[in-house]
């Protein structure tokens, strides 16, 4: 059986991904995802901070090296450090820092321009921090920014630059795609090329995700032969963000059998989801792997194929990641899609009640209501209860009005036995001025009301949508009790849903 080859995974979330615009972690907060990136995600390498940014920064380093340092994981923390003479040595050497992934330029243009440098001035600076590291017990890991477009515009450059770290004493030659201008295929020839030439070197691929290639470069990157990969939680980094975890995990473990890592599938959910609420950075719906969308069949007809063999499954399943596939309910899922949530719930009905159900969850749709499993059971009994009764008396129209300063007002249309009467009235509140309204039709019509005696408001226990009301209400007639219900995403319509109710029962 063949040896599969150990891809290092370096996350960069804390770092990288913390130069999403707007985002700030506190050291707490760092801290606390270090260790779950390390000790639940099982990544190789996280990538935590940059050195002489802030007293906060400092705090965060050292608090996590402490932490790294008891439990034997110090050589798995990594600060980006920068050509300074070792002024970044010395903060990290305070900080208890042992890695440092030293920036530097991968591209003549950046060269050139930003640092005003001839190549060999620049290799010169880097021996030095080099030298500087290793005497302070320092292991050392370069980047050569830019380096995407060094081999686009300046290879030779690139490859000079590359024979001169063949000479030093470095563990890894860190390779990103700066600026996120990488193709698939310019991945896969670019990484190959160096992979050929320098077949010892340890080459690390960062990508960027500006044309929504992230994913598929690093896939490219890997099958040309990178060592190592850097990748975020939930996609973060500046402007489009860089190849996001999850995804790149599940590309890995579906398509390149041939390759081994370490990430814990099972805990990326919950952890991206902790991230999400530290940052503020919010997930996508339809973001794979990890989007509220991803595991919910919304058609019926995927509810029915998953129900005659699961025919819309792929090898993304749910419990992978710690989740569960779900079936959405709206005007495209059908019968199938209600089935599946009946059964969840351990609720049973005959074909009959089901297309009751169903057609009035399409009704909801139709209004761009979300419907979810726990509204069900409400949607079932607004339907089958109190249905077996002649509707003779409607409520045609309402118009209801609440401004400041005014008491609520309703006017009414009813039509009771083909006549259409209007009455308009005040109260206490909207629904309290629309029972004003209608007793004034019912003084009309020479006819009487029962009288509320008990009015019970709720929304569905664990719905995460305010889509659906029920409003239960309790009426006395002739000293004879009884409840109509009534279900809508308004409070006071449903209360007007429940009172037609009442109306054509008495």
């Amino acid at each position: 059986m063949l040896k599969k080859r150990k891809i290092e995974i370096m996350d960069t979330t804390l770092r990288d991904g913390e130069q999403t615009s707007g985002i700030s972690f506190s050291a707490s907060e760092k801290l606390t995802i270090a260790k779950l990136l390390l000790e639940e995600l099982k990544v190789d390498r996280i990538e935590i901070a940059s050195t002489r940014v802030s007293d906060g920064e400092f705090k965060a380093v050292k608090d996590i090296c402490n932490w790294a340092s008891e439990n034997d994981l110090l050589d798995k923390i990594e600060v980006l450090s920068f050509v300074d003479n070792g002024l970044s040595i010395d903060w990290m050497v305070k900080t208890g820092a042992k890695v440092q992934n030293l920036l530097t330029k991968g591209s003549l243009n950046h060269l050139k321009h930003q640092l005003k440098k001839t190549p060999q001035e620049h290799f010169d600076g880097i021996a030095k921090v080099i030298a500087i590291g290793k005497k302070n017990n320092i292991v050392t890991n370069v980047y050569l920014e830019d380096w995407s477009n060094g081999m686009k515009n300046s290879p030779d450059y690139v490859f000079q630059y590359l024979d001169f770290l063949a000479t030093q004493n470095i563990k890894r030659v860190l390779l990103p795609d700066t600026l996120g201008v990488l193709t698939p295929s310019e991945s896969a020839k670019y990484i190959g090329e160096i992979r050929t030439k320098y077949p010892n070197m340890h080459l690390d691929f960062h990508a960027h995700n500006d044309y929504d290639l992230g994913v598929a470069n690093v896939l490219e990157a890997l099958k040309a032969g990178a060592d190592g990969i850097h990748l975020t939680l939930n996609g973060m980094g500046e402007r489009a963000g860089n190849a996001p975890l999850a995804s790149v995990v599940a590309v890995i473990n579906d398509f390149l059998p041939e390759l081994e890592i370490s990430v814990n599938e099972k805990s990326l959910y919950s952890v991206s989801k902790l991230v999400e609420t530290f940052s503020g950075f919010r997930i996508p719906v339809n973001k794979p792997v990890l989007g509220e969308n991803v595991f919910t069949q919304t058609a019926g007809i995927h509810a029915d194929g998953d129900n005659k063999h699961n025919l819309y499954f792929n090898d993304l399943m749910p419990e992978r990641f710690g989740r569960k596939r779900q079936y959405a309910l709206g005007k495209t899922s059908g019968k199938a899609n209600i089935l599946k949530n009946l059964q969840e719930l351990g609720l049973h009905l005959n074909d009959k009640d089901i297309a009751k159900v169903t057609k009035r969850i399409i009704e909801l749709g139709d209004k761009k209501e979300v419907v979810t499993k726990e509204d069900l059971p409400y949607i079932i009994s607004d339907v089958l209860h109190n249905n077996g009764y002649e509707e003779k008396i409607k409520i045609a129209s309402y118009v209801l009005t609440h401004a400041k300063g005014l008491r609520p007002s309703t006017t009414v249309s009813v039509i009771i036995d083909g006549e259409v009467i209007e009455e308009h009235a005040q109260g206490d509140g909207q629904f309290d001025a629309f029972m004003n309204a209608l007793k004034k039709v019912y003084v009309l019509k020479n006819m009487k009301l029962p009288k509320l005696i008990d009015y019970a408001v709720t929304i569905p226990p664990g719905s995460n949508s305010d889509a659906l009301c029920e409003t239960v209400i309790t009426w006395d007639m002739e000293k004879k009790t009884f409840k109509t219900r009534g279900l809508d995403s308004d409070q006071t319509v449903s209360a007007i849903v429940a009172t037609q109710k009442m109306l054509n029962i008495i």
